[in-house]
């Protein structure tokens, strides 16, 4: 379904990412996996390229993707998954933490996505998916800063829909709910992941390969008339209401 398209992956090196850069290899397109992790700098010719950026950085980010222009003549397709979180009850929550991730999860889908849409835009257009979560479309306990980065991506992203549909720019969401993931084993103890389980009706953690097709999809043309739209892989998570003992 992506057959010859140039993708950028953010947090391309790690959980959600690295299979989302690995199942777009897989659907045809030459990824560029962008990670702080790496110490690549410059873009080899592999299938998936990996390259270091720092996506609360805007001098790296546009190093970046000018680096990708230059090698590959433009850029069709972004995943913004590079993220950070924190279960820490609000109360507790330190501003340095706050800001943190604040700076991270949104601040670093807006420059990623200002710098990709700018390129898009100068060779006919692309596709945006940022990677938000179901903590930023509920009020989940201890997620203060984490839930309120991701909800940021959820509202960021619709109005990046608006302005960018006449420069044929789409702009959609993909929102996980329990993944395991590096991140979330880091997030979840043993109490934390029963609630989870309990409050989900397919009642387990998703593996990161099942949030790819949604990915997928939202960058192929298939999706040419999708924009704006916020698209939950979460085993029920948000449709649910009272559910049994």
């Amino acid at each position: 379904m992506l057959q010859g398209k140039i993708a950028l992956v953010t947090g391309g090196l790690s959980g959600i990412g690295l299979a989302i850069a690995e199942r777009f290899v897989r659907e045809g397109a030459q990824v560029i996996a962008a990670d702080l992790s790496t110490e690549a700098t410059e873009l080899d010719d592999s299938n998936m390229a990996p390259l270091q950026m720092n996506v609360a950085d805007e001098a790296s980010t546009q190093s970046g993707i000018d680096k990708i222009i230059a090698k590959y003549g433009r850029l069709d397709c972004v995943v913004n998954s590079a993220g950070i979180g924190n279960d820490i009850p609000f109360l507790d929550t330190p501003l340095e933490l706050f800001d943190k991730i604040i700076a991270v999860n949104l601040r670093g889908t807006f420059i990623v996505g200002q710098a990709a849409a700018r390129a898009m835009v100068k060779t006919g257009g692309g596709a945006i998916c940022n990677i938000a979560s179901v903590s930023g479309m509920t009020g989940n306990v201890g997620r203060s800063a984490y839930g309120a980065s991701k909800g940021g991506v959820v509202v960021l992203s619709k109005v990046m829909a608006v302005d960018l549909a006449a420069q044929n720019v789409r702009v959609n969401v993909l929102s996980p709910g329990p993944v395991e993931t590096p991140l979330v084993a880091k997030m979840h103890n043993d109490f934390i992941r029963k609630r989870w389980i309990e409050r989900t009706p397919m009642a387990r953690y998703a593996s990161p390969e099942e949030m790819t097709g949604g990915a997928v999809f939202l960058c192929s043309d298939d999706a040419g008339y999708v924009t704006g739209h916020v698209l939950a892989i979460d085993g029920g998570m948000m449709g649910s209401g009272l559910t049994a003992a």
